[in-house]
């Protein structure tokens, strides 16, 4: 199969995707994932959103990845995505959520390039997210909206993420955060300061790398 240009992702890495996710995926929401990955590929050109790198492989390092998140809290419609970055995975749920009755999917980015970006995307295909243009501590310590689910991924280091995220957590809101190898020693630095129950799963994209999916957390 003849190779895409560079900085365009290649047709196999979207045929992969398909592969790995579509049974899972209706035509509606592949739809609009192609219709962001436009909107994303048009921005990617004159904004850094992900490492260039990753363009041609977008498909299943960026958009699969974000979308096997449903699988781990399929009955959850109120997400938090913090550092949302080029939408990964805050925008991709969302892009799945759209129709659902009651979604909504909140993304914290203080990058405000990014934001406006996200901003742009979210509004373009009507879709069910609102985007916060501020510190993750600030938006946290600040809140009073309700959540199911905060995500983040390639952010930090698993305590800090913790960190972060723990005014949520101890109430009981599921996190999930996407690593890589090391997630065994992030764990073993994360316990040191937090009480964590949390749980492996291997990522279907990357058997390599690992999904933590806390359930509670608590300070030491």
């Amino acid at each position: 199969m003849p190779r895409a240009p560079i900085g365009s992702p290649l047709p196999e890495d979207k045929a992969e995707a398909l592969a790995l996710l579509g049974d899972s995926v209706s035509r509606e929401t592949w739809r609009r994932l192609e219709q962001f990955v436009d909107l994303f590929l048009s921005r990617q050109r004159s904004t850094n959103l992900v490492a260039s790198s990753t363009v041609p492989r977008l498909w299943t390092r960026h958009i699969a990845d974000s979308l096997q998140l449903l699988a781990l809290a399929p009955t959850a419609r109120r997400w938090l995505d913090l550092g949302a970055g080029g939408g990964f995975p805050g925008l991709v749920i969302a892009c799945a959520l759209a129709t659902e009755e009651g979604a909504q999917v909140h993304l914290v980015e203080s990058v405000q390039k990014k934001a406006a970006f996200l901003r742009a995307a979210a509004g373009e295909l009507s879709l069910p997210a609102i985007v916060h243009a501020q510190r993750i501590e600030d938006f946290v310590s600040g809140t009073t909206e309700r959540f199911d689910v905060v995500t983040a991924r390639a952010l930090a280091p698993l305590d800090k993420l913790i960190g972060y995220a723990i005014p949520l957590l101890k109430t009981g809101v599921l996190g999930i955060f996407l690593k890589g190898q090391d997630v065994e020693a992030e764990l073993t630095q994360a316990a040191k300061s937090w009480t964590i129950e949390a749980d492996l799963v291997t990522s279907r994209t990357d058997p390599r790398s690992r999904i933590v999916r806390v359930r509670r957390a608590s300070e030491r």
